[in-house]
């Protein structure tokens, strides 16, 4: 298996993602070969100075970088040797089998969709976050900021992606998706959620639980979470900011630390023909390493291939 990692990509590029390499390498095993990609001196002198050889990596050099606020689309286009155009180029070819990036959201997305391209019958890739839940573990929520504007249809696609990535790298055998709405009630919403619950409800490939509120985004009344962009990435924000306040008043819990994004590392784009994930922009190196131990996880628990084999058969 052979995992690329844009080194360049990230406020505390290329140092931070280059030692969450080095942490990463010792986790991941023989089988498995980090892929770096970036300004290959830099790469070189920052393993060197850490301790550790080069010769453990592949080194994919590039000369340019796709800053943070650039346009997604014309940073893909005209920055062809960048790091994360390379990066999904490798993808692209079969030379790697998953691509991580801490860099520009927008252009991990476009590359996404554009070079490896959605999967068959998908017709909204999404990108998936992690929810930390009361009782222990993690809840899936989808979609956090692709797809502002939503149609019924996407959101039922968002309850099987969600529901596959959750039983596959979490091992939750038989999630339970949960529509986010402003009642419970079948009736309640907008139009797009009114619709949506019916859709989902008659989706055979997931276990439908109905609708949820914001209130039940900790607890067990769902496993995925499914809701537009707009909605997911203000409800991801929101927690952001709680573990920011936690922390600032100096509150120490098991459950409130676990909203650490550094734990997960990155968040998934569910939908495309390969495992890509996307890192926050602030990572550190444990972060960058757990971005790319989850990156691992989705090619060993071969969800691209479920996820074809699965929309194959559906008609949403």
């Amino acid at each position: 298996m052979k995992i690329a990692l844009d080194i360049m990509g990230g406020d505390f590029a290329p140092i931070q993602t280059t030692l969450g390499a080095i942490e990463a390498y010792k986790e991941l095993g023989d089988d498995v070969k980090l892929v770096l990609i970036g300004d290959e001196p830099q790469i070189r002198s920052i393993l060197n100075e850490n301790g550790s050889n080069p010769e453990n990596f592949e080194i994919v050099h590039t000369s340019e970088v796709i800053g943070m606020s650039e346009h997604p689309t014309k940073a893909i286009s005209k920055k062809t040797d960048s790091s994360i155009a390379v990066g999904f180029g490798l993808l692209k070819a079969g030379k790697v089998d998953a691509f991580a990036s801490a860099g520009n959201t927008g252009a991990m997305f476009v590359g996404a969709a554009f070079s490896v391209r959605p999967i068959e019958g998908v017709t909204r890739p999404a990108i998936a976050a992690l929810v930390p839940k009361e009782k222990g573990g993690y809840g899936v929520i989808l979609d956090v900021g692709a797809n502002a504007d939503c149609k019924p249809e996407h959101l039922a696609q968002f309850g099987i992606l969600g529901s596959l990535f959750a039983k596959s790298v979490f091992d939750i055998e038989n999630p339970k998706v949960g529509l986010m709405n402003l009642g419970e009630e079948e009736e309640k919403g907008s139009i797009l959620t009114q619709a949506a619950n019916q859709l989902l409800k008659n989706t055979p490939q997931i276990n439908f639980a109905g609708n949820i509120e914001g209130r039940d985004l900790f607890n067990d009344k769902a496993d995925v979470i499914v809701c537009d962009g707009f909605t997911g990435n203000v409800i991801l924000k929101e927690a952001e900011s709680f573990y920011y306040y936690i922390r600032k008043r100096g509150i120490q819990d098991e459950f409130f630390d676990r909203f650490n994004y550094e734990n997960y590392g990155g968040s998934p784009i569910l939908g495309v023909n390969a495992p890509v994930v996307i890192g926050h922009g602030i990572s550190n190196a444990k972060a960058i390493k757990n971005m790319v131990l989850m990156t691992r996880d989705m090619v060993t628990s071969n969800l691209t291939n479920k996820i074809t084999k699965i929309f194959k058969e559906a008609v949403v």
